[in-house]
């Protein structure tokens, strides 16, 4: 495959498949974002509030027995992440800096749509034990019920969520 074109789904999945499988042999377990976000959000509240995190409940554990936060497979996985999708739009000659919008909405506008859902899914993320990679992803290639259930709510709550936001597109 020459550099400047997209990869076609097929074998991009296949890689998937086996970065999945590698993270399960390597690591032991699954691939997510949600829990390297988690693990920033740690880091920068103790470096802002060191007390008051480290006796969180929710917080604490990631600096329990001096751990960093940031020393976990996960926080690597997304840094690799950005390394590779900015080589990857680098490489195929996408690489710009533009807000995706419909006509009939700012770029003001956009950013704000952009960061409320966002945050609404970040926070979803956490609330569920895990983002759309490890849910749908990991859980999926696992055959979890509570994983296929939630990829067809997210599929679902998406169609029905498109119909408020349709003006923005069209």
């Amino acid at each position: 495959m020459k550099f400047g074109t997209r990869w076609p789904p097929i074998p991009a999945g296949i890689l998937i498949g086996i970065s999945m499988l590698l993270a399960f042999v390597v690591a032991g377990r699954g691939i997510g974002a949600s829990g390297a976000m988690t693990r920033l959000v740690a880091w920068v509240q103790h470096g802002l509030f060191p007390r008051a995190t480290e006796q969180s409940a929710y917080f604490g554990k990631y600096f329990a027995e001096g751990a960093h936060p940031l020393n976990d497979y996960v926080v690597f996985l997304l840094v690799g992440l950005l390394i590779g999708a900015f080589v990857a739009a680098w490489r195929s000659g996408e690489l710009r800096v533009e807000v995706l919008r419909g006509p009939n909405i700012t770029a003001r506008n956009r950013l704000l749509l952009a960061l409320a859902g966002g945050i609404i899914s970040g926070f979803a993320a956490r609330l569920a034990r895990g983002c759309t990679s490890g849910q749908g992803l990991v859980g999926g290639a696992e055959l979890s019920v509570g994983a296929w259930v939630f990829l067809m709510s997210v599929f679902v709550g998406g169609w029905l969520v498109a119909w408020f936001v349709r003006k923005q597109w069209i």
